[in-house]
C-alpha cells in the first residue's frame, strides 16, 4: 500500500498528526511521532554530558545524522555508533537506521 498523499483533493480535514505522518512517509521517515520521540528524548538516549555536545539533525531509514561540537566527540560517537543506533531506535520506536553519520559543526 502506498503512503497517503500529502495533498489530498477531498474536502475532509486531516489532523495535524495525520499530516505529519503522511509527510514523514513521503520523506522516507519512520513517522513523525517516532522522530519527535527521538529528538525529545535525546538526553535520555545519550546522557547529559554527551547531549551537551552531540545533537541529532535528522533520522531516516538509512541514517541517523548527528552534529558534534568538537572532533573528540566525533571520535567518541563513532565508537559508540551501534550502541547509539540501538538505543535511539528502541527509545523512539522506529526501525533501526543502517548507519550513524557524524558531522563536526564548525
Amino acid at each position: 500500500m502506498s503512503p497517503e498523499p500529502f495533498h489530498r483533493r477531498d474536502s475532509e480535514p486531516r489532523t495535524l498528526d495525520g499530516s505529519l505522518e503522511a509527510l514523514s512517509k513521503q520523506l522516507g521517515l519512520e513517522g513523525a511521532l517516532g522522530v519527535g520521540r527521538l529528538f525529545a528524548g535525546w538526553t535520555e538516549i545519550v546522557g547529559e554530558a554527551m547531549a551537551e555536545h552531540v545533537q541529532p539533525v535528522r533520522i531516516d531509514r538509512s541514517a541517523l545524522v548527528v552534529t558534534v561540537d568538537h572532533p573528540a566527540w566525533a571520535t567518541q560517537v563513532r565508537r559508540l555508533g551501534d550502541t547509539l543506533l540501538d538505543r535511539a531506535s528502541a527509545h523512539a520506536g522506529v526501525e533501526r537506521p543502517e548507519r550513524l553519520d557524524v558531522r563536526i559543526q564548525r
